[in-house]
Parts: C-alpha cells; sequence; structure tokens
C-alpha cells in the first residue's frame, strides 16, 4: 500500500470504521502514516444497547464515545476528533457548515488521502449527508492540489454504476487490529462477533476474503451529481 503523507478519516458514527476500513488505517499507521479520524456524531440513537443489553438511552453516548476511544487506540490513531454533531441529524445541518467543517481540517491537515463515504452509495441519510460534504470541500480546490478520495459504497447497485472496487487493500497482516476494533464498538457489534468469529475459525471463504481484504472506490469526478 503506498505510503501517504496524512491520511484523513470522515465517518458519521462510531464503528463506520471497523467493518471496512479499520485494517487499512492500521496499515496506515504502520507504515507510519499520520492518520486523523474526525466521527462526526457519537451515535447516540444507536439502535442497539448491547447484547444482553447493558446500556440505556441516557447512558448511550457516553458508553460509545468510550467505545470509539477504545477503537481508536486499537488502531493505533493519535489524533481522534469527535465533531460533536448529533445522531441521525447530520443530514439536517447547513449544507455550507458541514462543507466548512471538513475544508477547515483539509487546510489544517493537507492531507493526501481522504476515506469517507460515496454519496450515493452509502446507504443511510448520515452517511450520505457525510459524503457530499466532503465531496464538497475537496471540489473546492483546485483539481491539482485535491486530495485523493477513496470511498466506502455498499448501496445495492453502486457496481452497476460506479463498476467494481478500485482499491482493495489486503490487510490480512492486521486482521487481529480489525478484530478487536469491531469488538471495541461491543454495544453494537456484540450480538454478531461471536458468528463472525466461528466463521473465521472454520476458515470460511466468503468470510476471510471479508476480513482479509477492504474495498474502495476513488470518487469519479466526471460523474459528480453532488450539489
Amino acid at each position: 500500500m503506498e505510503k501517504e503523507r496524512q491520511v484523513l478519516v470522515i465517518f458519521p458514527h462510531p464503528d463506520d470504521e471497523a467493518f471496512g476500513v479499520s485494517g487499512t488505517i492500521s496499515l496506515h499507521v504502520k507504515n507510519g502514516t499520520p492518520v486523523t479520524y474526525a466521527c462526526l456524531t457519537l451515535g447516540q440513537m444507536g439502535r442497539n444497547l448491547g447484547n444482553p443489553p447493558f446500556a440505556t438511552r441516557e447512558s448511550l453516548p457516553k458508553i460509545r464515545k468510550e467505545e470509539l476511544q477504545k477503537a481508536a487506540e486499537v488502531m493505533g490513531i493519535q489524533d481522534l476528533r469527535m465533531m460533536g454533531l448529533r445522531d441521525k441529524t447530520v443530514e439536517f445541518e447547513n449544507d455550507d457548515k458541514l462543507t466548512k467543517m471538513v475544508s477547515d481540517m483539509i487546510d489544517e491537515l493537507n492531507p493526501s488521502l481522504i476515506i469517507t463515504f460515496y454519496p450515493g452509495y452509502s446507504v443511510h441519510p448520515d452517511h450520505e449527508a457525510t459524503g457530499r460534504a466532503v465531496v464538497r470541500a475537496v471540489r473546492k480546490l483546485p483539481e491539482n492540489k485535491r486530495p485523493k478520495l477513496h470511498c466506502v459504497a455498499f448501496a445495492n447497485n453502486h457496481e452497476a454504476e460506479i463498476g467494481k472496487p478500485d482499491i482493495i487493500n489486503n490487510v490480512s497482516s492486521v486482521t487481529e487490529q480489525k478484530l478487536n476494533t469491531m469488538k471495541a464498538h461491543i454495544s453494537q457489534t456484540g450480538w454478531m462477533m461471536a458468528q463472525r468469529e466461528d466463521l473465521i475459525k472454520q476458515k470460511d471463504p466468503q468470510t476471510m476474503a471479508w476480513l482479509e481484504n477492504e474495498r474502495f472506490w476513488t470518487y469519479k469526478w466526471n460523474q459528480d451529481k453532488v450539489k
């Protein structure tokens, strides 16, 4: 994997990074690249309260904050930023405010790579709003000054419209960190981790392919529809 000057990861919720990006983040850290993770909310409205439940609606924000901090520690991230927005309301934030939030971080950090969701192909309204804000901020820069934009996509129709992944990172050397990042978000992932780990022990081909490879799409500026 190419060594970057600085990586900026922008997602709306704690655990958005865990399943599809945490191996890549861990590799960048291992390569000596500074990584900043800007998490826009604390996932206050997360549907899960643990399995069996150990959180309440009142305690969940504090628990998810601690889980996020633990996940960042597992990946080796030194610069974790909690941006203070409220879960399930990112789509209602002022577009200019969100764009400026991202632009300010780009100006400060001068990243060579930004990782976020692909707008139009990331399902959740908060995911979509986050991806759009990143695209708007990067688009403001001259083309020769733009960082690379690697996006996560998982809508049902995404490959039909934006093709197969442009980047597949082999993260087999950091699968333990990837699993431990997922486990850090135990309030949200506890119900699925036992089954996943059983499949990994069985060397289930589909599960191993998911665990050891992370897929990204470069943003298609020639198809840019973000407003």
